[in-house]
């Protein structure tokens, strides 16, 4: 397997794992006080990241 075809494994796994990751995110930002706006924004860039790995993902 090349590099290619291994990242079009690997991608989808990285972006199911930050789901998870910023849906605890805003879990905890619920519980967080002051801090529950990083947390969101947080959630946010991660997001952001995964549609940045999709946009890879399409041009493998």
């Amino acid at each position: 397997m090349d590099d290619r075809e291994r990242l079009k494994v690997l991608i989808p796994h990285w972006i199911e794992h930050n789901q998870e990751h910023a849906k605890e995110f805003e879990s905890w930002a619920e519980k967080a006080g002051e801090a529950a706006e990083d947390l969101r924004q947080a959630a946010r860039l991660v997001y952001e990241a995964n549609e940045a790995l999709k946009r890879a993902a399409e041009r493998l």
